[in-house]
């Protein structure tokens, strides 16, 4: 069942928390962080992309770097940018986008949830992007930025939370993308403790987006408690920082593809070796999104072209196979183009939904891209059947958005 607890948040004051939040720092490069830092001191980019206070060209990975986060996180408490509430609460944290609002609880985690596979998760991690983000929690003994999960929904959660959401928000604002935020602080003890024992009742939660946080931020705490020789299990190193959503009401949108080249095939040839296992159609020239699960759409040559994956191609009863990013690695990726590892094949890239269908038409016609394939985005269903199956989902599946704000919170280990 899962373990939560409420903390002691830091966070911004009222009237500076637009300054202090930022995007997640893994969602931007250096070089766009330090533009949107540029001239805000209180930007919270100053702690999670620290290299923008070096010169361009350092290496976000230097000691040095690490070194500056800490002091920036040290710099901003100081001066009052961060605040500590002085009791245990829990929050709740809602983002609305395109008119419509999904509201998360804001809570510790447990680390034991993550090391049993309680918290579960559906994407492989990279060690290296582990190594980096746990250098950031030991450097600032806290975490930062919050992961992102999701839960059964709960009828008597959503009560909680609407009650709460009757009361003026803490913070209320639109972000330069659009997006609102909002915020609001439960201190009540008996919302507090009703809320714990609900969580209690919720055999799993699920990682949505953050995978190397949630790594790095358990593997820190189980650390801690390692080198602890008077460890008890109580320390706030125990849990790590998440924000909870149900399942029911987040928004996973589109994650397509780019690649460099047709594997020396010319467009025709490509086109006739899709129809093995597709069938293609010529759509013309103005923009096709793919409509239902297993069609996804091709832009090649300044055409866009239906593909829909013929019966037999994919296995329904398999949790992985019935997703389209295995039919289209297995088929068309790996088959035809030979891009075996989607990891590591620099003639492949991958272009978040957010930025439409637009973006795709846009790299190929440039030329940096030979063509584009778009595919139905997966449900949250089919993640959890994943998670609770064991199974890992392919790299660059799934896509949320909105994504959450840094810096309205954050969790100090000690």
């Amino acid at each position: 069942m899962a373990v939560i607890k409420p903390f002691k948040g830091i966070r911004p004051p009222k009237d500076m928390v637009e300054q202090v939040a930022s995007r997640p720092y893994d969602v931007l490069n250096s070089e766009e962080a330090r533009k949107e830092a540029e001239g805000n001191e209180k930007s919270l980019y100053h702690i999670i992309k620290p290299e923008i206070d070096f010169p361009e060209g350092t290496d976000e990975h230097d000691e040095r770097v690490y070194g500056k986060a800490r002091e920036n996180f040290e710099k901003f408490q100081k001066n009052g940018w961060l605040v500590q509430d002085p009791q245990d609460c829990y929050y709740v944290y809602a983002q609305t986008m395109n008119g419509k609002t999904q509201y998360g609880l804001v809570v510790c985690a447990y680390v034991d949830d993550y090391m049993t596979g309680k918290i579960k998760k559906h994407e492989l991690t990279r060690r290296d992007k582990e190594e980096d983000r746990m250098k950031h929690v030991r450097v600032n003994d806290a975490n930062i930025e919050p992961v992102f999960f999701a839960y059964p929904h709960r009828d008597d959660i959503d009560a909680i939370v609407a009650k709460v959401c009757q009361t003026p928000a803490e913070y209320d604002f639109v972000a330069p993308d659009g997006f609102g935020h909002h915020f609001w602080v439960i201190k009540d003890k008996e919302t507090i403790d009703k809320i714990t024992s609900i969580f209690a009742q919720i055999p799993s939660m699920y990682i949505a987006d953050g995978h190397h946080r949630s790594a790095a931020a358990a593997l820190v705490g189980d650390e801690k408690r390692r080198q602890n020789p008077n460890h008890k299990g109580d320390e706030e190193y125990n849990y790590f920082l998440a924000v909870c959503f149900p399942d029911n009401q987040l928004n996973i949108i589109d994650y397509n593809r780019v690649v460099k080249d047709l594997n020396g095939l010319s467009d025709e040839q490509f086109l006739k070796s899709l129809e093995e296992n597709f069938t293609v159609e010529d759509k013309g020239t103005a923009i096709y999104k793919p409509c239902k699960l297993h069609n996804f759409s091709l832009y090649l040559g300044g055409h866009w072209y239906s593909l829909t994956a013929k019966p037999g191609t994919y296995d329904d009863s398999d949790p992985i196979g019935v997703l389209d990013v295995t039919i289209s690695s297995n088929l068309i990726l790996d088959k035809i183009l030979g891009i075996k590892d989607l990891r590591s094949d620099k003639r492949i890239d991958f272009v978040g939904g957010i930025r439409g269908l637009g973006e795709l038409k846009r790299r190929v016609d440039s030329g940096e891209m030979k063509m584009a394939l778009a595919l139905y985005p997966v449900s949250m269903k089919q993640i959890i059947d994943i998670a609770d199956s064991g199974n890992i989902m392919p790299p660059k599946t799934t896509w949320f958005e909105p994504k959450l704000r840094s810096g309205l919170v954050i969790h100090k280990l000690s």
